[in-house]
């Protein structure tokens, strides 16, 4: 007989309720989460054939584990989960929802999610703490300028040397210059950590081939092209370039219910840093780029009839087509 299992994961321990095909319960254990741990579990009770999973922090490490160790592991939607286990069960308990996961393993009835290499997590990785880096000196700025404020100085705008040097000077003011001194001593810090991550960066950019195709695409620089590349990480997995935009949240909501029918804003849905950089990119090609090729034409004619912004936006979307399509046939932008 069949097997079916759901893990229910967190920091410490896992619920793990093992089910067989008809539904029946086999076996309900809190484990150490620990992909050793699981696998033991799983193969006490002869093994199963399907175990699920939710997607989440700790996901990525657990399904790469449980698949080196032969577990047949599924990773699914959290967000669709939820749903189901709510649908399945008033109390909302670790038990519970590790019984809820099993059945979905055992139906089918979930929407599996690609779990990403650990060389494309270690790339959004330092994106992320290069983001949170300038995010962070981004608030040190904006506190000197309110504590210059107070005094009476105005360090105007700008974050170069020529931003750094006219704070100096509010060193000298008495009762500030402390505060000032403290807080550009971090900021120092900061803009250090923040080259050594661009470096960092391009050097992964230098030697991914996805990167370099990327590139040739103008306004598409080294950041954007690495997220991209690390969150598409293989573009196999979708059939058609265009459902690249809709993976990314750039395409509209629509709602159809009868006579019902709307069509709203983009769905947001997916990899937010991703969306964000893509609009970045876009952005670049219609206000920074220099030259002129259809794309950029295409669309300066969305912005002349619908405004800037959604041109920007309907721009996006045709770039992560175009970006996916080229990682996918491993060609160079044309233009």
């Amino acid at each position: 007989m069949k097997h079916y299992a759901g893990l229910d994961l967190s920091m410490e321990t896992t619920q793990v309720c093992i089910v067989d095909e008809n539904g029946g319960k086999i076996a309900s254990m809190k484990v150490e989460s620990a992909p050793n741990r699981i696998a033991q579990a799983l193969h006490e009770v002869g093994g199963v054939e399907r175990a699920v999973i939710e997607t989440g922090r700790m996901s990525p490490a657990i399904c790469h584990g449980l698949r080196s160790l032969g577990v047949p592991v599924v990773c699914i939607d959290a967000r669709q989960a939820h749903q189901s286990l709510k649908a399945l069960k008033a109390n909302k308990t670790d038990p519970h929802d590790a019984a809820g996961l099993a059945q979905l393993a055992r139906t089918g009835f979930y929407k599996e999610v690609h779990v990403k290499s650990p060389a494309a997590h270690g790339v959004r990785s330092v994106i992320t703490a290069r983001n949170h880096l300038v995010e962070a000196r981004v608030r040190l700025d904006n506190m000197i300028r309110g504590l210059c404020a107070t005094f009476g100085f105005k360090p105007g705008p700008g974050q170069g040397k020529a931003f750094i040097d006219r704070v100096m000077e509010a060193a000298n003011i008495p009762g500030l210059g402390q505060s000032i001194n403290a807080l550009l001593a971090v900021r120092t810090g900061l803009m250090k950590q923040i080259k050594e991550m661009d470096l960092v960066l391009r050097e992964v950019a230098h030697r991914s081939q996805s990167c370099r195709q990327l590139m040739s695409i103008p306004g598409v620089g080294v950041q954007t092209s690495a997220a991209f590349a690390a969150a598409v990480d293989e573009a196999g997995r979708f059939r058609q370039s265009r459902a690249a935009g809709a993976y990314f949240g750039l395409v509209p909501r629509r709602h159809q219910s009868g006579e019902v029918d709307w069509t709203g804003r983009i769905t947001k849905q997916g990899d937010s840093m991703v969306r964000k950089l893509l609009y970045e990119a876009a952005n670049s090609i219609l206000t920074r780029s220099r030259g002129s090729f259809a794309l950029k034409g295409w669309a300066m004619k969305i912005a002349k009839r619908r405004g800037l912004r959604k041109a920007r936006v309907a721009l996006a979307r045709r770039l992560a087509v175009i970006m996916h399509a080229m990682l996918r046939d491993g060609t160079l932008f044309e233009a």
